[in-house]
């Protein structure tokens, strides 16, 4: 099985989410959003899996610095746009284990995808 963590190396939730991945013996290759961009297929495939409502982040401070209009009558479409565009905007992490994926970092949640 592949296995590829999604998101920003800076980010303190990856910090959490790649240590719990090297105490357990996880292999897997890290894909920084930030520098290497995503795919729309992937945000897409993601948000279809989840909902746009989970894969953006809202709380983070790139979304809070969008002007109002951008912010207004948001859908899948104009939310994967927003994505594509500013990639901090992506919760994180995203661990893609092949054939499923899980959004943001919490140790029980990770524990039962390897068990």
């Amino acid at each position: 099985m592949s296995i590829t963590l999604y998101g920003i190396k800076a980010c303190d939730t990856m910090k959490k989410a790649r240590t719990w991945l090297d105490q357990q013996g996880v292999n897997y290759s890290f894909h920084d959003y930030k520098t290497s961009g995503i795919d729309a297929a992937s945000l897409q495939q993601w948000c279809n899996e989840h909902g746009w409502q989970v894969i953006l982040n809202r709380a983070g401070t790139t979304f809070r610095k969008l002007d109002e209009a951008q912010k207004t009558d948001l859908d899948q479409d104009k939310a994967i746009a927003l994505m594509l565009a500013q990639p901090s905007m992506i919760k994180r992490p995203v661990l893609d284990l092949g054939g499923r994926t899980l959004v943001g970092f919490k140790a029980e949640l990770y524990a039962a995808a390897f068990n």
